[in-house]
């Protein structure tokens, strides 16, 4: 058996949240069906966040109700507080992600809280999805600023590790460790990411890279040789933090797919499929760039997906 990793396609919710040309509902499923027929079996579909303040998914009730109605398709929402909570649990969205800053002067930027405020919030949140009994959704913590601050410069490795800890034994289903501003390098991200598997194991723990600086896919690798095996990625690199300026977003999901098929690690895309899912997105958004080497070189002439070589 190969080995697997799962690639979760967060470009409907990172890649767009700071792009003002608002997609509509209809493009926004068109492009959610067709990475599905592609192979791709896991979507942080939307944010519930106030329309008002994030207008461009101020339809993420609609498009997460088309998701959840697609058979085996692993459907999340990113949840900023208890209130986008009750939101998501009263839909029946089967997994959110709360997201806090292990910099201290990120997390007040973003939030306007401390970060111990915000694990009291994730406590909150666990109580409440544990009040739904069987039916609850699972409820992951995303630890932002995990490699670096635009505010603070360098993150220490055993803070994030300590907080790790923490808002697993509040009751997180996962853990999500985020180069929110591209500061990551390969030794940092395989030394973090093994120290935090180990402290939290079982607990899945998640990547999410940005390829600011160009390191993103070698980030990828530092953390699939600590052990990780979920990782986020957007189509053609959508996406971009607004404090990282000049920031070329998410990692490339069709590129980040290529190579793990190409190393022999299962992901059950089919890259060439997944590829042509950019022409929708490209006829949405006409002036935002999309990025990745795959589409502007296709596949080589020896390559072999994982599933077919199976």
């Amino acid at each position: 058996m190969a080995d697997k990793v799962t690639i979760r396609e967060v470009g409907m919710r990172d890649g767009l949240q700071s792009i003002a040309a608002i997609v509509p509902t209809e493009t926004k499923i068109a492009w959610l069906d067709a990475e599905y027929a592609a192979g791709v079996r896991d979507f942080e579909v939307s944010s519930f966040v106030p329309p008002k303040l994030l207008p461009q998914l101020a339809d993420a009730e609609a498009v997460i109700r088309h998701a959840m109605t697609l058979p085996g398709l692993k459907v999340a929402a990113l949840i900023p507080n208890l209130r986008g909570a009750e939101r998501g649990i009263a839909l029946g969205v089967p997994e959110m992600n709360f997201v806090l800053s292990v910099s201290e002067g990120h997390n007040r930027s973003n939030v306007r809280r401390g970060t111990d405020e915000s694990i009291e919030d994730f406590r909150r949140v666990v109580a409440l999805c544990r009040e739904q009994g069987e039916t609850r959704p699972l409820i992951n913590c995303g630890l932002a600023t995990s490699f670096g601050c635009t505010i603070e410069g360098d993150v220490d490795e055993e803070r994030v590790c300590r907080i790790a800890v923490e808002v697993a034994e509040a009751g997180a289903d996962g853990l999500m460790l985020a180069d929110t501003v591209g500061y990551g390098q390969p030794a940092a991200i395989g030394r973090v990411f093994r120290k935090v598997i180990g402290a939290v194991a079982p607990l899945p723990v998640m990547a999410h890279f940005h390829d600011t600086r160009g390191l993103g896919l070698a980030n990828v690798l530092a953390a699939f040789e600590a052990g990780c095996r979920y990782f986020d990625a957007s189509l053609g690199g959508l996406g971009g933090c607004p404090y990282a300026p000049g920031a070329t977003g998410n990692i490339v999901l069709e590129d980040t797919a290529f190579m793990f098929e190409a190393m022999g690690v299962e992901t059950g895309i089919d890259i060439e499929a997944l590829a042509q899912v950019r022409d929708i997105v490209a006829k949405a958004l006409p002036d935002v760039a999309l990025h990745g080497a795959i589409a502007k070189a296709g596949l080589p002439r020896n390559f072999h997906p994982m599933a077919q070589a199976a």
